[in-house]
Formats: structure tokens, sequence, C-alpha cells
């Protein structure tokens, strides 16, 4: 029995294109950002103007292998080389951070976006909370009413008690009730 691979029932049997190799885009982005952090180091200059200096004191010097004389062209190639590979390198490697920060940027407007929601959930949820608070007695609310109250109370027995002070002060207050008089309280 054959081994079953999926792109065999869905691919058409037309033409078939053998590949030698494949590049894996994600593989070659990777190289390119290494290769554009590179360019960018102080090491790679320091090799750069190393390897510049022994290429033109060898060919300058006047040692028999002479490989590139006085304009240096065999050097200027070299650079011209370079630079036409570094150029897409880097930009690869720009397209590819710009596309991270594509990714940060949106995640970052739906964070905010979360958050902002939140909060207006919680202030609205505060608002409630304080409105039901409104119409509830607070602890030191009662305690600053009743000591109005009693004090209010005190106020109002000292009056009485001024009043009723005043009442039996005077002399006709003072007589002692007969027996008959209380009998006849009583009753009504």
């Amino acid at each position: 029995m054959a081994d079953y691979h999926r792109f065999d029932l869905d691919t058409p049997v037309g033409v078939r294109r053998r590949r030698f190799f494949t590049l894996d885009d994600d593989a070659v982005g990777a190289a390119a950002e290494k290769v554009a952090r590179f360019f960018g180091t102080g090491q790679y200059l320091m090799w750069q103007t190393v390897l510049v200096v022994i290429w033109i004191a060898l060919n300058i010097g006047g040692f028999w292998w002479n490989w590139d004389p006085y304009p240096f062209i065999l050097l200027n190639l070299a650079f011209s080389t370079q630079a036409a590979y570094a150029a897409p390198l880097i930009l690869l490697a720009q397209n590819r951070q710009e596309d991270r920060d594509k990714i940060t940027v949106s995640a970052d407007r739906r964070r905010s976006e979360q958050t902002k929601a939140d909060t207006e959930f919680l202030a609205r949820e505060l608002a409630g909370v304080r409105l039901a608070l409104g119409d509830m007695v607070s602890r030191d609310y009662l305690r600053r009413e009743l000591e109005d109250l009693q004090g209010l109370m005190e106020r109002i027995e000292a009056k009485l008690d001024d009043v009723s002070a005043d009442v039996i002060d005077s002399a006709e207050d003072l007589t002692e009730p007969i027996q008959g008089e209380v009998a006849d309280d009583r009753d009504r």
C-alpha cells in the first residue's frame, strides 16, 4: 500500500516542477537580519578597515604579486558587490522589523481599547456603588445624628425641669392633698 500524502490528492496531475532546493522565507529573513545587524557594528567596520589597509599595502608596497594596481579596481569591485548584497539584505531586515512593529502596534491598540473599556466599566460600577451608598446611613452619620438628638433631649429635659421648678415654687401647689381629692382623681 502506498503512503498517503495530502498534496498528492489536492494537487492536479498536471506539470510538476522539480525544485532542487526550497527557501524558507523566515530563515532567509532571520539570516538577513543577522547580516544587517553585523553591518551596523563597529567590529565590521574594524575588520573592513584592516582588510583595506592590508590590500592597499600589499598592492602599493612593490611586491612581485601586485594583483590590483593603483586605481584598485578589484577592491572597488569587491565593495560594489558587497554593497549590492548588503542593501537588499538591510531592506529585507527593515521590512521584517516593520511587520513586527505593525503587530506590536495592533496588540498595543487592542490592549489599550480593552483597558479603556475596563476603566469605563469600573467607573460605571463605582458610580452605581456611590449611588447605592448615598441612600444608606453610614456609622459616622448615625453617630452624629444620635449625638444631636441626645443634646436636643437634654435641652428639652432642662426646659421641662425649669418649668416644673417654676410651677412648684408657687404657694398653692405646696398644699397637701386631701383624701377625697385623691379618690376623686382616681374616679375620673
